[in-house]
């Protein structure tokens, strides 16, 4: 259930095209089926009117395509940032990898997106799904399963911490609030464990992953113009993993790259074609940063500096 309307989307996006504001707009716009949304660039209002999608699947984060987008023109690219998003965003204006002058950002509300993989669970031959008010209609070649609507969230929806838009230049309908999120819930239990069973609920996640890098490439906090993990001179550069160790060698090195950075956007898990719940690995490292300096959140500022960063001269 969106609390905005797509022609309140394509309208803006016409009108700030129009009139010169922007001569780019990010969008989303429909894949081969109805819950396979894709990132797009629009130029013009026609396309836009044509092929702008907004909907449940809208998941995707725009937050990074701003870094090389915004240096390609000294004109401004329009995204529409929902809530979480403008953490990404804030936290890439911090360490001065978005050019702020040119973007304009259209904060839109978010009642929450729906999750692929979840649905495919429960349907392993989807082919179409359709919202309607609290329940979603799954259709099969030969069946339609209605689900209840808040059993099909993407888990960062779930444990969703904010709906409050932290940066924006004009702001679509109401904004919400910071919210008493639940999202370290499954840190606390993995934390309870003993070594051996955590160890072993890790070994068991990890070793599903094919090294698509996807979790990489979509991740805001992963702007490196060289990944170490692409330099054949660092000693870890391999696509696939050779042995368990390397297996776990990359998502450790990348969590401790983006610890103090990380939004907990949740883009990494949504991502992932082994549903391996990357983002428990970021989250630790949250709950740990919060326990050793305090409460912090990334990208709660544009100007904000991660514990892990921020040295002064009394400390030992």
């Amino acid at each position: 259930m969106q609390e905005i309307k797509r022609e309140v989307l394509v309208n803006k996006a016409s009108e700030l095209l129009k009139n010169g504001t922007v001569d780019r707009v990010f969008g989303w716009k429909k894949g081969e089926f109805d819950y396979d949304i894709t990132p797009a660039l629009f130029t013009t209002a026609e396309d836009i009117e044509k092929e702008f999608v907004w909907g449940d699947f809208c998941g995707a984060n725009f937050s990074k395509y701003l870094v090389k987008e915004t240096g390609k023109s000294e004109n401004k690219v329009l995204v529409f940032l929902k809530p979480c998003d403008t953490y990404s965003f804030n936290q890439l204006l911090c360490e001065h990898r978005i050019i702020r002058d040119n973007v304009y950002v259209v904060g839109i509300p978010c009642d929450g997106m729906l999750d692929e993989g979840k649905m495919k669970h429960l349907v392993p031959e989807l082919l179409g799904a359709e919202e309607d008010g609290e329940t979603v209609h799954l259709t099969t070649y030969d069946d339609v399963l209605t689900t209840p609507r808040t059993e099909l969230l993407l888990e960062r929806c779930e444990n969703c911490k904010s709906r409050r838009h932290v940066v924006y230049d004009e702001l679509l309908g109401d904004d919400g609030e910071v919210l008493d999120s639940h999202r370290f819930d499954e840190v606390e239990r993995l934390e309870a464990m003993t070594p051996d069973e955590r160890y072993a609920f890790w070994q068991g996640e990890l070793s599903r992953c094919i090294r698509c890098n996807a979790c990489r490439n979509v991740c805001p906090a992963c702007t490196c113009e060289k990944c170490v993990f692409d330099n054949p001179e660092s000693g870890v550069e391999n696509k696939a993993a050779a042995n368990s160790f390397e297996e776990k060698l990359f998502h450790v090195i990348r969590a401790f790259h983006v610890a103090g950075r990380c939004t907990d956007c949740g883009e990494c898990s949504r991502v992932c074609p082994q549903n391996i719940p990357l983002h428990l690995l970021n989250r630790k490292f949250i709950s740990d940063i919060n326990r050793l300096y305090g409460d912090y959140q990334a990208g709660e500022t544009d100007n904000g500096r991660s514990p892990l960063v921020n040295f002064n001269k009394g400390d030992g």
